[in-house]
Parts: C-alpha cells; structure tokens; sequence
C-alpha cells in the first residue's frame, strides 16, 4: 500500500508533535520545523499531481483503506468506520492547492511574534485537517477532520487577530457549529440506511476472509438485502462515501432509502436531508444568506489566517456539495437545482454589490469571495461538463487569486496600520513592483483574459447557457444575470485601483506608514512572484489541471445525471 496520501495528512501533524517538544523561546526553530513541514507537503502533492493518471478507470487513486472501529452490536448488525482515504479529479486540484498555500501561509507568518509556540501548532493542525478533508473517502473520519478545522481556526482569530477578534471567533465558531450538526444529523441517518456489501458478503459467509469478493458476490448480497432474507445481524453499516452513492446500498425501509416514501412534515425525507447537508456546506462556502460570518472573521484574522481562509476553508464548502450531497442524493439535487442555481446568482450580484460599497480593502476582498463562491453554486447546479468543470476550477483559480489579495492587504496595512481605501493615493510612485502584482491579482480576479479567474468564470457561464438544452436544470436568464456580477467585479476592482495607486501620491497624516508605504520585501516577493506565476500559467495553459479533473468530474457528473434524472 502506498502511504502518499496519509504522509500528506500527518507530516504536518507530526511537526505539530515536535514543535510542542522544542523550547517556546526558540522562535526560529517553531518556524524552520514549520516551514519545512508544509515543504515537504508541497513537494509530495506536486508529485502526486504529476503521478495521478486521469486515464485509469479506477475511481480514485493511490487508496487507502484500513479498518478502524468496529463494533458488534449484535441484531442491529456491526458497526464499521474505516480510515478511508483516496483522490479523484474532485480532489485532486484542492490536494495540490493545500500543500502550495500551506507554505505560502508559513511565509506570511513569519513576522509573528506573539506565542509562537501555540500559533504555529494550531496553524499545522488546521493544515493537516484541511488536507484530511479533501481525501477521507469515509463520512465520519470526513466529519472528524471537518470538525478539527474548527477549533485551531476559532483560536486562531480570536488570539492573534485585531480588536474585535473575540466577536469575529465566536461568531464563526457558532456558525460553523451549527453546519457541522446539520451535517451529523443526516451522516447518522446514512450510516443506518447504508451497507458495505463486501464486508456483509464476508460477514454473512458469502465469502471468505481473505481474498478478493467478486462482483458477482457483491450483486448476490445487494439482491438479499432488497428481498429482506439476509439476517439483519450479518448486515455490516459504513460511512463509506463510494458506499452511499450506490442505490443499491441501501437498506430496504431504512430512513434515508433511495425509494423511501417517509415523509417530515409532508416532505420526503431524503429532499429534507438534501437540504440539511446542503445549507451545513453553504454556510462553509459561504453563500447569501449565511455569509455574514466571512467578512467579520477576514477583518480580524491575521494576514495568513485569512489567506487560508479564503484559499481553502471556503472550498471545504463547494467540496462537499461535490463529493456528498450532490452524488449521495442525485434526485433532490435535480429537484432543487432551480434553487441552488438562484442562490449562487444571488450571492454573486449581492456578494459585488456590496464589495462595490466597502471603504476597507479587506472587506471589499471578502465580500468578492461570496460573489466568486455564487459561481461554484452556478456552475455546480447547471449539472453539464462546463459548469461542473468551471466549478472545480473557480475553487482552484480563486484560492490562488485570494491568497495573493489578502497578502496585498497584509502589506498595505503592515506599513500603515489601515485598510482603508481613501486612506490612500498614488501608491504606484513609492511602491512600483507592488503595483504591478496589485494590477496582476486585480485582473485575475475580475476574469480578464490571460489569467486563470477568466477561464473559469467562461466554464461556468458556457455551463449556465447550456443547462436548459443539455441537463434542463437552469434557465438561461440566470447566466445572464450572472454576467452582470462580472462587471460589477471589474467596476470595484478597477474604482479601487484608481483611488488607492494613481494620481499624486498621498497617505493619510494621522497613519503610522505615512513615510514607511516602501516597496516590497524579499519576503514578499517570495509570496506574491510564484502566486502570480501560477495564476498567468493556469489562464494560459488551463489543460494543465482540466486534462487531470475532467475524467473524474464527468464520472462524478453521470453519477448524478443517471440517479438523478
């Protein structure tokens, strides 16, 4: 077994270990140990990027599967969790943007200089959790690190961010929070509904312990289990992903079967679960309404907390819509595709809108993050290649494009103390090479041609147009719609770069870097050069990542598009 996968889970872990065993006054060596460890992370998800074969038909690559928890619990059969773990087209750009933006986040640590210690342990623990997510192929050992992001970033804000960091944690703690039990509610109801057909054959003595349980096993057991003669204490539940986006999984008269006809209040279940996961992953996205946590939690994070944030957390988000909900509950995603089409074009012209009318950089960065999220949600409820393609690809392209926008706000307030727009004019006399990566970031993300915004804002627009002809899932007035969220991009972006880095240079009397608004460090350079490299050659050359997702997202598409219709 290859042990690629769970190195890039536990090296940061491990370092975790280790810097709690070194001195706290060893400042130097928390930071080395640290930088070392999402190094070698980075350095493992290039490789499994390069090594990752998008022509195999296996579902997922590079697996891992061990038994973890079992329990005998006699007539209601045994309970399986499994330390699952594997990568497809879905996952496999996240993989690659974690380990890129987890070395990034280490640069822009550097200057901490408050516990240090406690920082940077809490600061790998999100790391490896956030990676853990994007690769657990099992719900439970999914939610387990789904739930460790939780409190590493709670600390995180509420120690080292600005003055109202206490209010911005707990609201994101109570936010997040409220996500993760609407997701544990339905995970609890799949786990009763769902089988693992192997482990049952093997249970039920269909098979023996060892050795490969054919297909035709397999299809015996699922054909017992719909007719009701099979023991109900040989049945073996899992939380297996790939489990529960089979039909034929699932228990006869169990809650959450596919042809239940159990009703909640006059609703089928299986349309209220949908809802359920589907609002715990929005509010991770996050999208309109339940978004309000974002800009609070990016005010007053520090400057690479909120570079993880943006970068990975919210896909955290548009992965499980893409991973869980959509393929474990194929019917009610087309029921409500209407909806969740409407809800991604609403937070895109709301999430612009107000951006448009923010006088702090950093909160005008966070509320295009909600507009950019409302593309995912496009792209994802459009159920067609380009708008699913486009999805992946806006979670991948605005990871790398917001990194580079928090770290440009990171610099504008270090020398100054403020984020205030107004604060500032002529910036591009004292600060020419931060400009031109200013200029750089701001067309990425408007979409402009060239880089990798616009490639996957085109995808999901192309998919948005089609929908009504190819899957009937979205009309085509809310491509159109969404089209004017473009524009409201380019007015904010290009009003911003107009009043903070042209005409006579001016900084605001009263500010701190009123004679400090110099040029770039070497540091911050090597944050921002390779993060605008990687944005121009991802929106030159897009078959770099497409050619290695789109197998696996088609695959994920049929799955959806066959259950479903």
């Amino acid at each position: 077994m290859n042990y690629i996968l769970s190195s890039l889970i536990f090296i940061p872990l491990l370092a975790v270990l280790i810097i709690l065993c070194l001195p706290k006054q060893f400042y130097n060596g928390i930071k080395l140990v640290s930088l070392l460890a999402t190094g070698l992370q980075l350095i493992l998800a290039v490789w499994l990027f390069s090594a990752f074969n998008p022509a195999t038909t296996q579902a997922y690559q590079f697996v891992e599967q061990l038994n973890w928890i079992s329990l005998d619990l006699q007539s209601l059969g045994l309970l399986q969790i499994q330390y699952f773990i594997g990568v497809d087209g879905i996952s496999l750009g996240m993989v690659l943007l974690t380990g890129l933006i987890s070395v990034v986040g280490v640069i822009a640590s550097w200057t901490i200089s408050k516990n240090v210690k406690g920082y940077f342990a809490l600061y790998l623990l999100l790391v490896g959790s956030v990676m853990g997510c994007f690769l657990a192929l099992d719900f439970f050992l999914f939610y387990l690190f789904f739930e460790f992001m939780l409190l590493p970033m709670y600390f995180l804000i509420g120690m080292w961010g600005g003055p109202r960091r206490e209010y911005a944690a707990i609201k994101f703690f109570i936010y997040t929070l409220v996500g993760s039990l609407l997701i544990l509610i339905v995970m609890i109801g799949l786990y009763t509904s769902v089988i693992d057909p192997v482990a049952t054959a093997i249970r039920a003595g269909h098979a023996p312990v060892s050795g490969p349980v054919t297909t035709a096993t397999i299809a015996e057991v699922q054909r017992q289990v719909v007719a009701g003669t099979l023991a109900s204490e040989s049945l073996v539940h899992t939380f297996s992903i790939p489990d529960m986006q089979q039909a034929a999984n699932f228990v006869p008269g169990s809650i959450l079967h596919v042809l239940s006809q159990k009703k909640l209040w006059g609703y089928p279940v299986r349309y209220l679960a949908f809802l359920l996961l589907f609002i715990g992953f929005a509010i991770k996205l996050p999208v309109v309404p339940v978004h309000t946590w974002l800009p609070d939690a990016h005010v007053e994070a520090p400057t690479a907390i909120s570079v993880l944030l943006a970068s990975l957390l919210l896909k955290v988000g548009g992965y499980g819509l893409f991973r869980i909900v959509y393929p474990v509950f194929p019917e009610a995603a087309a029921y409500y595709a209407y909806f969740v089409g409407l809800v991604g074009v609403v937070s895109i012209i709301y999430g612009a809108m107000c951006a448009l009318a923010m006088a702090d950089l950093k909160k005008m960065i966070a509320y295009s993050s909600v507009s950019h999220m409302g593309f995912v949600l496009l792209g994802l409820a459009s159920l067609t290649a380009e708008g699913t393609n486009g999805a992946i690809y806006q979670m991948f392209s605005h990871g790398l494009i917001s990194a580079m926008l928090f770290i440009i706000t990171g610099v504008i307030y270090d020398r100054s103390g403020s984020r205030i727009i107004d604060n500032f004019r002529g910036l591009a006399f004292s600060m020419p090479a931060f400009t031109a990566l200013v200029v750089i970031a701001f067309f990425a993300s408007l979409g402009l041609p060239g880089f990798s915004g616009f490639i996957a804002e085109l995808l999901v627009l192309l998919g948005a147009f089609s929908s009504s002809t190819v899957s009937g899932m979205l009309p085509r007035w809310m491509a159109i719609v969404a089209t004017i969220g473009l524009l409201l991009g380019a007015a904010y972006y290009l009003w911003a770069l107009q009043r903070m880095f042209f005409g006579k240079h001016w900084v605001h009397p009263e500010l701190n870097g009123k004679s400090a608004m110099t040029d770039l460090t070497g540091r911050e350079y090597l944050m921002l050069v390779p993060l605008a490299i990687l944005v121009l050659v991802f929106g030159l050359f897009p078959s770099l990542l497409l050619q290695k997702i789109s197998p696996g997202i088609n695959h994920f598409l049929q799955l959806v598009l066959q259950n479903g219709g």
